[in-house]
């Protein structure tokens, strides 16, 4: 085996917690997995908050965006906002991950953060404003990437679907209309490409309408 790297760690950590939850991921089980004694992880992790920021910090490094371009911010920032999605939907557990450590200590995204945050500003919104802008914007895209449409197949998922689907369909049709008419989509769910992008549309679409009344 080569030397063992802080990517290499963390690339095996998200994997035990894609399928195996976060509570397995431990220093222990990695040293087995990779060889090692726990000692040798010691040297690029001290403890289980710092593999986390590890672990946020190798996923979200996979989508690298680039510098701020001639084109119009709104195209910048869906760019962003898509990249950001796809590159959190490779790890199940990601949404896990983000949840448990300091978004300030991941260098990818302070770089993913400040890169919105300056798209924000071209838009010509305040500083006040740009903050709320860039944190709604990311709190949405951590949660498309983390929707059920994009979750694995589970074996009892079927049965269970088709339930809830019947407990809104015998639902009574005078007084919850629209939830019996739209009992099907709301259960199992719309099209994984239209869920993508409709979320990013509504997102936007709300920055875009701000924007213009500057």
């Amino acid at each position: 085996m080569g030397k063992l790297t802080a990517q290499a760690i963390a690339e095996r950590a998200l994997e035990i917690g894609d399928t195996e939850g976060l509570d397995a991921v431990t220093i222990r089980r990695l040293a087995t997995d990779l060889g090692v004694t726990p000692m040798a992880l010691y040297w690029h992790y001290k403890n289980k908050e710092q593999l986390l920021i590890g672990m946020a910090d190798h996923l979200i490094g996979g989508f690298a965006p680039g510098p701020a371009d001639d084109r119009p911010w709104q195209a910048q920032l869906r760019d962003l906002a898509e990249g950001l999605i796809r590159t959190l939907r490779t790890h199940p557990c990601a949404k896990n991950v983000l949840e448990q450590i300091d978004p300030v200590a991941v260098p990818s995204f302070l770089a993913v953060w400040d890169q919105a945050l300056g798209l924000a500003r071209a838009a010509g919104f305040g500083v006040d404003e740009s903050c709320l802008i860039t944190k709604y914007l990311l709190q949405s895209a951590i949660a498309i990437a983390d929707a059920p449409v994009h979750g694995q197949a589970e074996p009892d998922r079927a049965e269970r679907v088709r339930a809830k689907q019947v407990g809104l369909q015998t639902l009574p049709a005078d007084r919850y209309p629209y939830l019996v008419e739209m009992a099907g989509p709301l259960v199992n769910g719309t099209d994984p490409v239209l869920y993508d992008t409709f979320g990013v549309d509504l997102v936007l679409g709300g920055i875009e309408a701000l924007a213009a009344r500057r």
